[in-house]
């Protein structure tokens, strides 16, 4: 793992040289990073560990990592992205002669077929990508047995959640997740826009019931984040506002009528989009509504 590592990267990130002594201890760990700083493989790099160094668990019972995505788009992202460490580790361990037990992923969200959901049933990975609701589900079938030997959830973009039904929903999961285990089950959380973080550790800790009453979990909270360098700048791509809606006779591209017009702003604003997105790697354009994100894709593509 420490070779794959330091061959892939110049060094570990801010949430992952945080992160990784607090979830090594096996406490539960809220994390907060910015998008893009690794939080991802921090939770994720120290479970694979293990599934690939621990002894095997019997195949009935085989699912020790659990990942949770409140987005479906993101399990599918996150299911790809571990393709490329999964081989680099195991390529790592054929070159210096170790053996290692090569970990299999297995995904269920609302999309997956019923033939496939009995194939996870049959063959249980050793880490499953799921979404709050599929859990719910494989809770309340004989897919719940797959679930006894999990050591570790980990839910990402869990802002998304909390304080929500749904957060509810999936809380009180989490709760009959640990009942059926009958163990304390670590809680890995993950967020780039979470706050705030004491209010959110609460909700991934959630509520225990002990012989001195019922208490908050402990939570370790890895605060990695940093406040963004923002460049703003307000560009009015016309001389004088007050000119605009004037009658023109004159048809301006883009705008789909026909006979007399008023003045829009729009044709001097689609050439100062086209100069950003010419400008930069990566731009983001923000409308309030379909049907203008279309017309303004259609005028871009016609100015390029």
């Amino acid at each position: 793992m420490r070779t794959w590592f330091e061959t892939s990267f110049v060094a570990p990130t801010e949430p992952q040289t945080l992160g990784w002594p607090v979830i090594a201890t096996g406490a539960n760990t809220l994390i907060l990073s910015p998008t893009g700083s690794g939080k991802t493989l921090a939770a994720f790099l120290w479970g694979l560990d293990r599934l690939m160094t621990q002894p095997v668990p019997e195949r009935e019972a085989r699912t020790r990592l659990l990942y949770l995505s409140p987005l479906r788009a993101l399990a599918v992202d996150v299911e790809k992205n571990l393709r490329s460490p999964l081989r680099g580790i195991t390529l790592a361990a054929e070159r210096m002669g170790e053996t290692v037990h090569v970990p299999t992923v297995g995904m269920r969200t609302g999309d997956t077929p019923a033939d496939a959901r009995r194939r996870l049933v049959r063959n249980p990975p050793d880490l499953l990508i799921t979404t709050p609701e599929s859990l719910f589900l494989m809770l309340t079938s004989a897919a719940r047995e797959t679930l006894r030997n999990i050591d570790a959830v980990i839910i990402d973009e869990i802002h998304s959640v909390a304080g929500t039904k749904r957060g509810a929903h999936m809380a009180l999961s989490l709760e009959r997740l640990e009942t059926l285990i009958g163990r304390p089950v670590q809680r890995i959380g993950l967020s780039a826009t979470q706050r705030p973080l004491e209010e959110i550790a609460r909700f991934l800790g959630g509520r225990e019931t002990g012989e001195r009453g019922a208490r908050w979990r402990d939570v370790e909270i890895v605060d990695a984040g940093a406040d963004p360098n923002l460049d703003v700048e307000v560009i009015v791509p016309v001389e004088d506002m007050s000119d605009l809606g004037q009658l023109s006779a004159e048809l301006q591209p883009g705008l789909e009528s026909e006979g007399p017009q008023r003045s829009s702003i729009w044709p001097s604003v689609h050439p100062k989009i086209l100069e950003q997105i010419q400008r930069h790697k990566s731009t983001i354009v923000f409308v309030n509504s379909r049907r203008l994100a279309e017309r303004l894709a259609t005028r871009l593509n016609e100015l390029w």
